[in-house]
């Protein structure tokens, strides 16, 4: 049976260790993200992985060593002294989230650091989350169940 694994990667090795591991026909995914970069002369949108230095390989319990021969790949991520697993779910919402982009918004106003929320809709749907900060338009939310803190923009109702 299949698992998603975590791989961690040597620093901005992600796109390079998942392409070969791709032709060596490992499963494997690397979700990027487009973001505004500035350099002394000009402004680019790039895409960037999502999870710096990591990746996600779909392989069976058996093949697990053929992933670390790559030489960008460290190790694999490890929780409670086993390899860490991502859920399908997981998988299909991190892809939802690359999917949708720059669109995930957030309609509302009185976000305070601490409150507790239930994300309505959108790719995070049903996810719990607290707010860990809040900007001029973006609302940053830690989401227990990721691991990670997901930053949306909102708009003032």
């Amino acid at each position: 049976m299949k698992h998603w694994y975590v791989l961690y990667t040597k620093p901005r090795t992600e796109k390079k260790s998942a392409e070969r591991l791709a032709e060596r026909g490992i499963e494997v995914y690397c979700p990027v993200i487009r973001t505004l970069r500035q350099w002394s002369d000009r402004k680019k949108k790039v895409q960037v992985p999502m999870f710096p230095s990591y990746i996600f390989c779909h392989i069976e319990e058996r093949q697990r060593l053929e992933p670390l021969q790559d030489p960008g790949v460290l190790n694999y991520v490890f929780w409670l002294g086993k390899p860490a697993i991502v859920r399908d779910h997981e998988i299909a919402a991190i892809r939802e989230i690359e999917r949708a982009g720059d669109e995930i918004k957030v309609h509302g106003s009185g976000f305070e650091k601490g409150q507790f929320v239930v994300i309505p809709d959108g790719p995070f749907k049903g996810m719990q989350g607290q707010i860990d900060k809040v900007d001029n338009r973006k609302v940053f939310v830690f989401i227990e169940q990721l691991g990670c803190v997901v930053s949306f923009k909102y708009a003032l109702e």
